[in-house]
């Protein structure tokens, strides 16, 4: 069959995202998604390759591979497709796309980590010392990692807020999104060695929307001296299709200028900023729209200083930006900073709210330039609160 699809689709032959989706009665396996069809890799394409539950094994096979594949999939596309190949999208179900090795999330917005700085430490420097010279980040637990449409279940910790005298233990008080764009490593990197800046696109597969929901209670008792633990693990989710990355040509951009000038491993020649324009909904409202070209650490960077002391890299490893936010209020990527940590609530569908309910729904979306002079989608990250357990 012929694959129409409309003008000014955001899935269209530019794009070409990968997924991993069943029908009924049928084993989860590989697709692309073109315009408001998934086409079956395996049957389209009589690869065994993408008859696997993953896209590990294809992303394994490396850069060159992906290309050829590509070129290929734009060629069928373009022509005729087996009818016994296509679906309609609305008519598959999508999960988690790849196993997820090692996840890593960073804290490379320079917008965020100051409003955080000035929220967290009134009186000191927003930033701390190492923040200009490093992309900050922590390791996060890939177990948890969801596909795009899980429940997500409130977490209980401890928490002390500064007006008790002691901590407490219950379900989280302050439970917050992450708007953030997350990397796949399709070929690793072995242990002892490093990946260069130069590397990054012939390492990573492409790029996927995340929502690192976060406990900010429990963050703020427990992140003294090592950081984010259970406010953070609990659940992390991403969207089902992966734009890879050749589809983010177009999108290309420099980074915010870099001052003090970063050391010789994270310098870049061609800096891998990417104008990508996310949209936040919460209970099917706007309220943001974080801009991830204002992000001052570049993807490239974060890779090469996740393993420039020899750390291994895999396949499947999924590691995040952080929150991605701008310069204005209608930017900011986590509620903590739309509400200014609570005290400037956020008018939603009539309602003043601070910090996620029980019931409600977060969506984020993205959109980036495209190769052919339109627009690209890499579809939503959607998740809805359940009460405690």
């Amino acid at each position: 069959m012929k694959i129409d699809v409309a003008e000014g689709s955001l899935f269209g032959l530019d794009n070409l995202p990968y997924g991993v989706f069943s029908t009924p009665g049928t084993a989860p396996r590989a697709g692309v998604r073109v315009g408001d069809q998934v086409v079956d890799l395996a049957a389209a394409l009589g690869d065994e390759v993408f008859a696997q539950p993953t896209l590990n094994a294809f992303m394994a096979q490396g850069r060159r591979r992906w290309d050829e594949v590509r070129e290929r999939i734009a060629e069928l596309v373009s022509g005729e497709v087996p009818d016994a190949a296509v679906h309609p999208v609305r008519a598959v179900t999508l999960h988690l796309p790849v196993a997820v090795a090692d996840y890593v999330d960073f804290y490379a917005s320079e917008h965020h980590a100051t409003n955080l700085g000035r929220l967290f430490r009134p009186d000191s420097a927003p930033l701390m010392p190492n923040w200009k010279h490093l992309p900050v980040g922590y390791h996060g637990r890939a177990g948890t990692v969801v596909v795009s449409g899980t429940d997500i279940v409130r977490p209980s910790g401890q928490r002390k807020a500064p007006d008790e005298a002691a901590p407490t233990f219950g379900p989280s008080r302050r439970l917050d999104i992450e708007a953030e764009l997350g990397f796949l490593v399709g070929t690793g990197s072995e242990l002892g060695s490093a990946v260069p800046v130069e590397e990054f696109a012939e390492r990573v597969f492409g790029a996927v929307l995340v929502n690192d929901w976060s406990a900010r209670d429990i963050q703020a008792w427990e992140y003294v001296p090592l950081g984010p633990f259970l406010g953070k693990s609990f659940a992390t989710s991403i969207s089902p299709w992966v734009v890879p990355l050749a589809a983010l040509e177009a999108a290309r951009v420099p980074t915010p200028v870099q001052d003090p000038a970063p050391l010789p491993y994270l310098t870049e020649r061609e800096p891998w900023g990417l104008d990508i324009e996310l949209a936040v909904s919460w209970n099917g409202q706007e309220v943001s729209r974080p801009p991830y070209r204002e992000m001052y650490w570049s993807p490239a960077q974060m890779l090469a200083h996740m393993t420039v002391n020899g750390a291994v890299s895999r396949t499947g490893d999924l590691y995040a930006s952080g929150t991605i936010s701008g310069p204005e209020k209608e930017q900011r990527g986590a509620f903590i900073e739309l509400s200014w940590g609570g005290r400037e609530p956020v008018v939603v569908n009539g309602e003043e709210r601070t910090f996620l309910a029980d019931g409600d729904e977060v969506v984020i979306s993205a959109t980036a330039p495209g190769t052919r002079g339109g627009r690209i989608g890499f579809g939503e990250v959607r998740g809805r609160i359940l009460p405690a357990r």
